[in-house]
């Protein structure tokens, strides 16, 4: 059992005044048998009335409207969790009937939405890759943590290489990136090998800075295996998700998890930064720990209209 206490800052710092932000967040924590929320508070600029409902994938979704002129939008998310050891699969079933389970979770509701493939231009090189490791004798289970060493050894974790926008062409191409990208990866190829996946977007709590994604909101794969259940897998640690891992949203993929996202009027130019600051404890860290290990800047400051602001709402996932 750990106790974690964690605050997560969005800011976003626009040129000149902005009216009609309208904006969606997902920064609920998930509430369940092995992470138990104490408390959480989520403060916004101009302290907005937030509709709360729950989405398609059983998140807490939170909408909100500043209609007001404003120069900056901050959202602070504080968080006390309590999250428990997640048990490591057994694999007792025989290895025929797990994967005549998961090939005919293909045509079941809600599964399908979890083995829907991408196409791209690298689809064959992956798809031999990924099946290279579905052998004989080879559970689901041990497949999932196979792609996942594949994924943490062969790629290079590297920040500033690639954006949300990144496909998976790109990621394949550079073999490096953040843990969004080695998330995406291992989504893609999951499926490839017929087992359902699903993208989660939280935080990884590391005791002594010893996990790459520290200090900013992570990212990792839950794989579905028979009779067990979803297991959680983080490729750019190289580890099962456990008590180390707090859980914010899943989804098929990073834009049905983006933590903030929404639309404004106002000039394009504008500056975003990210901190997230845990605790192993229960008391939230004060300020002075809150330095941004993500920041995105647009600069057009001629530019005047009524856009979506992709860049500025999508902060990408280390």
């Amino acid at each position: 059992m750990s106790f974690y206490a964690i605050k997560h800052i969005t800011r976003y710092t626009y040129a000149e005044p902005v009216i009609d932000s309208a904006n969606q967040v997902l920064l609920f924590p998930v509430n369940d048998e092995y992470q138990e929320v104490k408390k959480h508070e989520l403060l916004i600029t101009q302290t907005p009335s937030i509709e709360v409902f729950t989405d398609y994938f059983g998140n807490q979704v939170g909408i909100f409207s500043l209609i007001k002129p404003h120069k900056e939008l901050l959202i602070r998310s504080l968080i006390e969790v309590e999250t428990k050891e997640v048990p490591v699969p057994t694999d007792e079933l025989p290895v025929a009937t797990q994967w005549s389970m998961l090939e005919e979770a293909q045509f079941q509701f809600p599964m399908m939405d979890f083995l829907i493939g991408e196409k791209f231009e690298a689809l064959d090189a992956v798809t031999k890759e990924a099946m290279a490791f579905k052998t004989a004798g080879s559970t689901p289970f041990a497949v999932a943590k196979t792609l996942a060493d594949l994924i943490y050894t062969t790629f290079t974790y590297r920040k500033g290489i690639t954006s949300v926008e990144t496909g998976i062409d790109e990621i394949w191409k550079l073999k490096a990136g953040v843990c969004q990208d080695f998330a995406h990866i291992l989504l893609v190829m999951l499926r490839i090998a017929g087992i359902p996946a699903r993208y989660v977007s939280g935080y990884i709590c590391p005791k002594n800075h010893e996990l790459r994604g520290e200090g900013a909101t992570h990212a990792w794969v839950e794989a579905y295996l028979p009779e067990y259940g979803w297991i959680g897998l983080d490729p750019t640690n190289n580890c099962l998700v456990s008590d180390r891992h707090v859980r914010l949203a899943i989804g098929r993929d990073f834009s049905d998890c983006t933590p903030v996202k929404g639309t404004y009027k106002g000039s394009s130019e504008h500056s975003l930064e990210v901190s997230v600051v845990i605790n192993n404890g229960t008391e939230i860290a004060d300020e002075a720990a809150e330095q941004p290990v993500f920041t995105y800047q647009v600069n057009n400051p001629a530019r005047v209209d009524n856009s979506y602001r992709k860049f500025m709402e999508m902060q990408q996932q280390q």
